[in-house]
C-alpha cells in the first residue's frame, strides 16, 4: 500500500493543529518536570553539606596538658554554626516548595530571589569570618599577640578546617541558586519601552528655543531703531 501511494503521488497525511499543540504542551511539561527535579536537588545538596558542616563544628572540641578549647569559645565558629543551621532548614523548606508541581508566579519568583540573595550572604560572611581565624591560628599574628594554636591543638584545627571547606562548598551551591532564581524572576519582566534619549530631548529643546529666538529678534530690533531716535 505504500508503495502505491507513493507511485500515485499521494501526498502522507500531515498531522493536525491539536495534535501539534498536544505534543508542544507535552514537551513543555517535560522540560519543566525536569527543570523542576534539578532545581529540587540543587536546594537539597546544601542542606546535607549544612547539616555535615554543622556537626562536625558541633563535636569539635579539644583537651590535653595545655588547656582545653572548644568552638563555643570564637565567635566566628559560633556564627558559623548557626548560619548552616539557618541555610540548611531553609534549603530544606524551599526544596519541598520547589518540588511542587505548581505555576510559577511573580510573588513566588520574589520570594525566592530575595531568601537566596539574603542567604548567600549569611553563608558567605560565616566562610569569611571563620575562614580568616583559622588563618590565625595556623599562622598568629604578633601584631596583636595572637600565637598559633594550631601546633598544640592540631586536632581541633583539622576540624575547624573541614567544616569551613564543607561551607565553602555550600557557599557556590548557593551562588548557583541566587543566578537561577535571579534570571527566572528578571526574564519574566517585558522589554523597556523606547522612550526618546536625552540627547534627542535636548536637541529638540535647543531647535525650540532657537525658533522662539527668531521669532522675537525683529520685535527687539524695533526697539532698539526707537531708542536710537
Amino acid at each position: 500500500m505504500e508503495k502505491s501511494e507513493k507511485g500515485n503521488g499521494v501526498a502522507p497525511a500531515t498531522r493536525s493543529p491539536m495534535a501539534l499543540m498536544g505534543s508542544s504542551r507535552n514537551e513543555n511539561q517535560e522540560v519543566n518536570t525536569s527543570m523542576r527535579t534539578a532545581e529540587t536537588m540543587l536546594r537539597l545538596v546544601p542542606m546535607a553539606l549544612g547539616v555535615a558542616a554543622l556537626v562536625v563544628m558541633l563535636k569539635n572540641s579539644q583537651s590535653n596538658d595545655f588547656g582545653s578549647v572548644s568552638y563555643s569559645d570564637l565567635g566566628a565558629f559560633r556564627y558559623l554554626v548557626h548560619a548552616n543551621g539557618i541555610c540548611a532548614g531553609y534549603s530544606l523548606l524551599s526544596a519541598i516548595i520547589a518540588a511542587v508541581p505548581r505555576p510559577s508566579t511573580m510573588p513566588r519568583a520574589w520570594t525566592f530571589f530575595l531568601l537566596d540573595q539574603i542567604l548567600t550572604y549569611i553563608i558567605l560572611g560565616a566562610t569569611a569570618v571563620s575562614t580568616e581565624v583559622l588563618y590565625l591560628t595556623n599562622k598568629g599574628d604578633s601584631a596583636i599577640t595572637w600565637s598559633a594554636a594550631c601546633g598544640t591543638f592540631a586536632g581541633f584545627c583539622h576540624k575547624a578546617t573541614i567544616a569551613v571547606v564543607i561551607t565553602f562548598v555550600a557557599v557556590i551551591c548557593y551562588v548557583v541558586l541566587s543566578l537561577v532564581s535571579s534570571y527566572r524572576l528578571f526574564t519574566k519582566f517585558d522589554a523597556p519601552v523606547n522612550y526618546p534619549k536625552l540627547s534627542q530631548f535636548i536637541q529638540a529643546t535647543e531647535r525650540v528655543g532657537w525658533r522662539l529666538g527668531r521669532e522675537r529678534s525683529p520685535e527687539s530690533d524695533d526697539d532698539n531703531n526707537k531708542d536710537g531716535c
